[in-house]
């Protein structure tokens, strides 16, 4: 049985608040030994965190800089992750309506819900070594997640071309309409 996204993605009330990534007084620890790789793996000292709740637990405090550097941050010390793509994937897709009025709500690998829409856009960039469409949802605060493939291609099914007269092909969902590839590589 799959579980159902929420109605909305804030975190809800008593949730704890996220921590600011600059504060005075915290000290950073310089690199931590943690790798989140492209399939969303989380490994320490090259070694695969396979507790899901520690994984949830780092993403928590999990932030990106200006800079596009990736950091877990504490009340007291902040310390660099590497990143190899997005620190999440999105690994299902749901859809409420259709066309203009759909809603696509995407659960990401460590169980959060992601409702695409204004704040939450999707993108598609060309992955400049192979051609391929690379599609990403914005989780929160810089930090993203890979849609993959599986993923990629009920969005595919889903779309449609753009009706403003243009020739872009792609999905709406919360009244926003997201391309999600060039014409040419559609046809």
């Amino acid at each position: 049985m799959t579980a159902q996204p929420p109605q909305s993605d804030s975190p809800g009330p008593g949730a704890p608040a996220l921590p600011p990534l600059a504060r005075a007084g915290r000290e950073e620890c310089g690199d931590f030994a943690i790798r989140i790789a492209r399939d969303g793996t989380w490994f320490y000292h090259g070694s695969p965190i396979g507790r899901k709740p520690l994984v949830r637990l780092f993403s928590s405090v999990l932030r990106r800089d200006e800079a596009g550097d990736f950091w877990l941050i504490t009340p007291v010390e902040k310390g660099r992750i590497a990143v190899d793509d997005a620190p999440f994937t999105a690994v299902e897709l749901t859809i409420e309506g259709a066309g203009r009025d759909a809603v696509l709500s995407f659960r990401t690998n460590i169980d959060d819900w992601v409702r695409a829409g204004p704040d939450h856009p999707i993108r598609v960039v060309e992955d400049p070594r192979t051609g391929e469409p690379r599609p990403y949802i914005m989780v929160r605060d810089r930090l993203e997640a890979l849609i993959l493939r599986p993923v990629y291609y009920q969005l595919a099914e889903l779309g449609a071309f753009a009706d403003d007269g243009s020739e872009r092909f792609g999905v709406w969902s919360d009244g926003v309409f997201f391309p999600l590839g060039r014409l040419d590589r559609m046809r």
